[in-house]
């Protein structure tokens, strides 16, 4: 089931979900998500042509990152950015990132395939923003871009992200690039 706004307001003054710092509950709390702002950094891609295999590569060799205040994001361009909120993911609950409609209708996309956020989770939600539409768009830090949704699992899960599994962007303070580079890339046929 989905958290309706009740059931998000009884769950952050339990204490038991996080999303920090609200600064205004009755704009950012929805029927059922919670708005999300942007962050103030923005990870960008090098201009390469040569391909290259994420497996092997350090991902801070080809990017850049860069505080901002307003970023003009160019149609087809994809950055990473972050929320400006911390969330925290209990173990009962898994967490949905998506975009506000309001900005997919100037073509704006906030995540390309990252859209859960598992239990156990804690950190901020990097933002996978790409622009789909055929003008230019202002982005400011600040601007509520996305909206969380949370649904209770049927029972505690039992290796809650974090815990024993590499989880790599476990406690991210900013967009985090791809750790591909960290996975073991073996494969069974």
């Amino acid at each position: 089931m989905i958290l309706s706004d009740r059931d998000i307001k009884a769950e952050i003054e339990r204490g038991n979900l996080v999303v920090t710092p609200l600064d205004d509950t009755d704009l950012q709390i929805q029927p059922a998500s919670v708005d999300v702002r942007l962050g103030d950094e923005i990870i960008e891609f090098d201009d390469r042509d040569e391909p290259l295999n994420p497996h092997e590569v350090d991902p801070e060799d080809v990017t850049t990152r860069i505080p901002f205040e307003t970023y003009v994001i160019e149609p087809g361009e994809f950055v990473l950015m972050t929320t400006y909120e911390y969330v925290g993911i209990p173990d009962e609950l898994i967490g949905f990132v998506e975009g506000r409609s309001s900005w997919g209708r100037w073509g704006i996309k906030v995540h390309s395939t990252a859209g859960l956020i598992d239990p156990g989770y804690k950190g901020m939600v990097t933002l996978e923003v790409s622009n789909e539409g055929k003008i230019p768009i202002v982005l400011t830090a600040g601007d509520r871009i996305a909206q969380l949704t949370f649904q209770r699992l049927t029972s505690p899960c039992e290796r809650p992200y974090g815990e024993e599994r590499g989880s790599k962007y476990q406690n991210q303070a900013g967009p985090q690039v791809s750790r591909l580079d960290r996975e073991n890339t073996a494969t069974s046929d």
